[in-house]
């Protein structure tokens, strides 16, 4: 067997596979613990579009100052997003403290083919 033959196969069969592979962003999202309703939509609304193009969201929570003595706060903020989300998304890792933010991970709702 041509050992040149076999090296172009391959690297046709590579830039076959590359094709149909489907690359996942990861877009973020950051709330603060005291956000209003209306910014609140917005950054909801924008999550929503981000999950409509087939990209995961991370939502974060951003403690400041004397704020981080407050987690359960934090922690409705981003369980009232998730449940407003529950229609285009799915929980892919529930909320948890790093450092002085706390976040949330939204993956895409698979599709039915």
């Amino acid at each position: 067997m041509d050992y040149g033959k076999y090296r172009f196969e391959l690297q046709k069969k590579n830039r076959e596979a590359r094709k149909k592979q489907k690359v996942v962003n990861v877009k973020e999202v950051r709330l603060s613990p005291a956000i209003g309703e209306g910014d609140f939509n917005t950054k909801l609304n924008n999550a929503k579009k981000f999950l409509g193009k087939g990209d995961k969201v991370k939502v974060s929570i951003r403690f400041k100052g004397r704020a981080i003595t407050h987690k359960d706060v934090g922690r409705k903020v981003l369980e009232q997003f998730a449940t407003q989300a529950a229609d285009v998304a799915n929980v892919e890792a529930h909320p948890k403290m790093d450092g002085r933010s706390m976040f949330l991970i939204l993956a895409p709702k698979a599709e039915k083919k």
